[in-house]
């Protein structure tokens, strides 16, 4: 799909002035990312992001509509400098005919960019659980080779293994150890989801209900 067609459909969307808003440029965050910066020129907020599609491959971001007055001060402010956004004109915060942010929004894109990327790595973060059951079939695994292999050949294949999944699960805790750094530096809150994960939010931000994100 078109860097138009991404703009459009997102515009479309805010035009209706729906409660939610949802973006999914093909299976790229940073795109994702300066879209939900585009929503929240008008009035929106984020809310969640998660992989969806064939084998995960959309970044789906969902934007709720904020009701602080500051919010429609904000969109009315955006409505009034780009009226000709999504009809070829400018779009707030993006180089023109582009997703790429312009110097005074990297810095906003890029902290979107960071919720976006926790929320997703959360869907894939292993608990005690599911560790266990990787390296349970790793050890299924080695026995299954025992059958047609040499029992050295057998266990350097299931240790082979087992240390790749050990590296991807001390990789993405270390990816999230700095990535909760840079959001708590930004001003975000961390909180539990209620489902055993953490969200982060800004401060007198609500986990996000059906349409209102700010509600108790």
């Amino acid at each position: 799909m078109s860097v138009e067609r991404h703009i459009a459909g997102t515009l479309q969307q805010i035009a209706r002035q729906q409660d939610i808003v949802e973006i999914a440029p093909q299976g790229s965050t940073p795109k994702a990312a300066a879209l939900a910066h585009v929503a929240e020129q008008y009035g929106y907020t984020y809310g969640m992001a998660y992989r969806t599609g064939f084998k995960n491959s959309l970044v789906q971001v969902r934007m709720y509509r904020d009701p602080r007055p500051d919010a429609r001060v904000r969109e009315a402010a955006t409505i009034t400098a780009h009226p000709q956004a999504g009809n070829g004109g400018t779009v707030p915060g993006l180089e023109q005919g582009s997703l790429k942010p312009l110097p005074e929004a990297v810095a906003a894109v890029a902290v979107l960019k960071d919720l976006i990327t926790f929320d997703v790595m959360a869907q894939y973060v292993a608990d005690r659980g599911q560790k266990v059951m990787c390296y349970l079939g790793c050890a299924v695994l080695t026995v299954i080779l025992l059958i047609d292999r040499s029992p050295v050949e057998a266990v350097v294949s299931g240790g082979a293994v087992a240390l790749l999944v050990t590296v991807a699960f001390k990789v993405g805790a270390i990816r999230r150890r700095r990535i909760t750094q840079r959001l708590t530096d930004a001003g975000f809150l961390a909180v539990p989801d209620g489902q055993g994960g953490q969200r982060f939010l800004r401060p007198g931000q609500q986990l996000p209900g059906h349409t209102n994100p700010f509600a108790a």
